[in-house]
């Protein structure tokens, strides 16, 4: 990993304790991406707001994510592939991106809603605890994501599924990508278990698809499954591959990615802790192989 130096890391520290409104002229200076998608018509973003909801967990470390200068440095090794568009992130997060100057000229999407703590009784209730559709215009960023977990068997949803629709209306009105990820979620002996079939996928996608007062600025964020082309079948809107939580093997995982892509409504992909820890922790690694399988995907 390139990472960041002692220097970067001082001046960081610094910047936080004394400055603090050094982010808000980051923001306003910040050469911002020219689109949405590549020349290709693809879209390949690093995902960096799992911290936020207390989700600190990868390649078998409890807290890997724990570590800020460690997930930082992991993020500008990302970010230095030149096919990496951008970055998915929290607050605090792209502010620190920003303040490393690791984020000119990408695309960056703001993670708004945070408050479905991992483990939490009340995880399905996923408050807005991040940005707004405001404060992402304001910010000039590129569009918001929302996560919306599905239980039918938790009141939370209820909620949540309101609270999306309400932003991806209020992001469309300010012209900006709402990225919503639906997942159909079962509780089995007190454990959430994502739910991968075909039928709660698809479902999941058309509830996604309706929010709001009009479509026009949706974006779906979806995991890999064994039956893509009837999965992604279900919508005509742009969608990108997730990468979830990663697997004991990188070629596995790549693997189910490899087939999700080829579906012609996927425009790509937006991972975050299988290439910032993969199992061998090689990141610069393991984001060229994902940038080849999508260019592979999307000549």
């Amino acid at each position: 990993m390139n990472g960041i130096s002692d220097e970067q890391w001082s001046e960081l520290l610094r910047l936080r304790a004394t400055r603090p409104e050094a982010v808000a002229e980051a923001y306003a200076t910040r050469k911002t991406a020219e689109s949405l998608i590549s020349e290709r018509g693809t879209m390949f973003l690093v995902a960096a707001d799992h911290a936020a909801r207390g989700s600190l967990a990868a390649s078998g470390r409890p807290l890997a994510m724990a570590d800020r200068r460690s997930l930082l440095s992991r993020l500008v090794t990302a970010l230095g592939n030149p096919d990496v568009d951008g970055v998915l992130g929290s607050p605090d997060v792209i502010e620190e991106l920003l303040l490393l100057g690791a984020l000119e000229g990408k695309v960056v999407i703001g993670s708004m809603n945070r408050g479905g703590l991992d483990g939490a009784s009340w995880t399905m209730d996923d408050r807005f605890t991040g940005y707004d559709a405001d404060s992402i215009t304001a910010c000039r960023l590129d569009g918001g994501k929302m996560l919306l977990r599905l239980d039918d068997e938790d009141a939370g949803t209820a909620r949540t599924i309101e609270a999306c629709s309400r932003a991806v209306s209020a992001l469309a009105e300010h012209r900006l990508t709402a990225m919503v990820e639906p997942l159909p979620y079962r509780r089995t002996n007190g454990a959430l278990v994502l739910q991968r079939d075909t039928a709660s996928l698809v479902r999941a996608i058309t509830v996604a698809s309706a929010l709001g007062t009009t479509s026009a600025y949706t974006w779906l964020k979806l995991p890999a499954c064994d039956d893509p082309r009837a999965v992604f079948a279900a919508t005509t809107l742009p969608c990108v591959v997730l990468g979830g939580v990663p697997g004991p093997s990188s070629a596995a995982d790549l693997k189910s990615w490899g087939s999700a892509l080829l579906q012609d409504s996927v425009r790509g992909l937006v991972v975050g802790r299988a290439l910032l820890y993969p199992p061998d922790d090689d990141v610069e690694a393991a984001v060229g192989a994902a940038a080849a399988l999508l260019r592979a995907a999307r000549p």
